[in-house]
């Protein structure tokens, strides 16, 4: 998987990729006579039954991570989590997410506890493990079936059960499209709005700027960081091209995981302060990492600039400029 990374995260800039269709039922109309009504246990320790508890009547939405994943699970997730963020009462209420292991020997219910709290993810959404054999036969019905953990499917799959309407997509695309997609499934809301026609050029969801670090801090770091707003699912980003170093900060953003391999102690104290998800490893080139850096810089830059002008009477602050680039241990992501 770390080796498509690049270039899977390189086509969805320009492309909108998996495009829904639909799934392949294996002669068989989806519902009770195709879901493998097995017990299987939440994150919260809850033993329930797949179809009657988690699928029965219900719209869904499911994914397939494992907790222990270096590269897309951590993406992936995080975006779903603005999905559940822009629909807001409604899952839990209209629609459920649920996210399946692909990896249940190893991802107990504690495991999985702690990667959904990484993400602040609401009641409507479980995080699902249970036996080896149970959960691999889950997954194969929802179109899983690899043997290697780093080659399992990175779609979602959409679902509703009292119509038998089953799609995939893909929400490392444009997430306003995935919402449209996941609305869509439910027939009282066709009836009630129009959907807007598909348009390549607005496949990507980003807003493309001046600044050629713009659109890849948009893509893989906004759904975990903020700059200047607060911790999202990962630290606020303000200050830090102030608090570390330039080349520090992008071996980092290149492969997190090596430097925890090697001990590096800023990046064992960020894994240690924030153990429910770490930062993936995304293969993102080094030219890519260094205007990612840049950008992150120029808009530190502008936000300072911006509150200098808002209170003209205050004194400069050069916090974010002159600071020493010490461990504050608040900043696991790019």
């Amino acid at each position: 998987m770390y080796r498509r990374v690049a270039a899977t995260l390189s086509l969805l800039a320009g492309l909108s990729i998996s495009l829904p269709g639909t799934l392949d039922a294996q002669g068989g109309r989806y519902g009770k006579n195709y879901f493998p009504n097995l017990p299987v246990v939440t994150q919260d320790g809850k033993e329930v039954r797949f179809y009657d508890d988690l699928i029965k009547g219900k719209i869904v939405v499911i994914s397939f991570i494992y907790t222990s994943c270096p590269d897309i699970c951590p993406l992936a997730t995080a975006r779903l989590a603005q999905v559940e963020e822009k629909l807001g009462d409604i899952v839990g209420r209209d629609i459920f997410f649920i996210s399946m292991t692909v990896d249940p020997e190893t991802d107990t219910p504690t495991r999985l506890k702690a990667f959904a709290d990484a993400f602040h993810v609401g009641p409507g959404w479980q995080f699902v493990t249970g036996k080896p054999e149970d959960v691999r036969a889950i997954n194969a019905k929802l179109g899983d079936r690899s043997r290697n953990l780093s080659d399992h499917r990175n779609e979602i799959v959409l679902g509703n059960d009292a119509t038998g309407e089953w799609t995939r997509d893909n929400v490392l695309g444009d997430i306003d499209r995935v919402i449209m997609t996941i609305r869509a499934m439910d027939p009282k809301w066709r009836e009630q709005v129009r959907i807007a026609p598909h348009v390549d050029a607005s496949n990507t969801g980003i807003h493309f700027g001046g600044h050629p670090g713009q659109s890849m801090y948009k893509k893989v770091c906004a759904p975990c960081h903020t700059i200047g707003v607060g911790d999202r699912i990962g630290p606020d980003l303000r200050g830090i091209t102030a608090r570390r170093d330039h080349d520090w900060l992008v071996s980092f953003i290149m492969d997190p995981e090596r430097l925890r391999a090697r001990k590096d102690p800023l990046a064992v104290a960020l894994a240690t302060k924030y153990p429910g998800v770490r930062m993936p490893r995304l293969g993102i080139p080094r030219k890519d990492a260094t205007d990612l850096v840049a950008y992150l810089e120029a808009e530190n830059a502008r936000l300072t600039a911006a509150a200098q002008a808002a209170s003209p009477d205050q004194p400069h602050d050069h916090q974010n400029h002159q600071a020493p680039r010490q461990p504050d241990h608040q900043h696991h992501r790019h």
